[in-house]
């Protein structure tokens, strides 16, 4: 049975390493954001540095998952210090359950306040894909499929909530899901 990929990506106003309250206070939320969703039904795995990596993402073992690499409109820096970006990649057994982690919980909250701590960029901040079963995305993957999402559009090679595609490439109504309005801006 085919598992669906969530790759996600935003470029930061300011760099993770700022001290600023405001970034801080992103940062913070990481880790029980992470918790809550890692317990959602429907939840398989994210992409996690393999154990004793140091450094920026860019110079981390990511294992399975490959090489850290970023879409060609971020422009920012690739150091610990000045690193500004936030990028996940997950494996989901289906839309529904996806969707429903993301818009709620912590993480619902968190994209209320996505205006404070992410630059708009005019790019689409994520991207789902069909997997076969024991197959692991890698980070090559999620950016090549959101650069595509970003010059195409929505289609079975990539697509962006709610124009989603079934693991046959069929359109929306067989994902077993209707379209849900987007949170509201914060």
């Amino acid at each position: 049975m085919p598992h669906l990929a969530l790759y996600t990506f935003g470029v930061l106003t300011s760099p993770l390493a700022d001290p600023a309250p405001l970034t801080r206070e992103f940062h913070d939320r990481a880790e029980p954001i992470y918790r809550q969703i890692s317990q959602h039904p429907g939840y398989l795995a994210h992409a996690e540095v393999v154990e004793g990596g140091t450094g920026s993402h860019f110079d981390l073992d990511w294992g399975g998952w490959g090489e850290f690499v970023v879409p060609n409109w971020y422009s920012k820096g690739r150091t610990v210090e000045d690193i500004a970006l936030a990028a996940t990649l997950s494996l989901w057994t289906d839309l529904r359950s996806a969707c429903d982690a993301v818009y709620s919980g912590l993480h619902r909250a968190a994209l209320n306040r996505r205006r404070d701590w992410f630059d708009r960029t005019g790019h689409p901040s994520h991207v789902f894909w069909w997997v076969p079963d024991g197959v692991t995305p890698t980070w090559q993957d999620g950016v090549s499929r959101l650069e595509h999402l970003h010059e195409h559009g929505s289609a079975p090679h990539g697509f962006a909530y709610p124009h989603a595609f079934a693991p046959d490439g069929t359109t929306g109504g067989s994902t077993g899901i209707e379209p849900r309005p987007a949170p509201p801006a914060a």
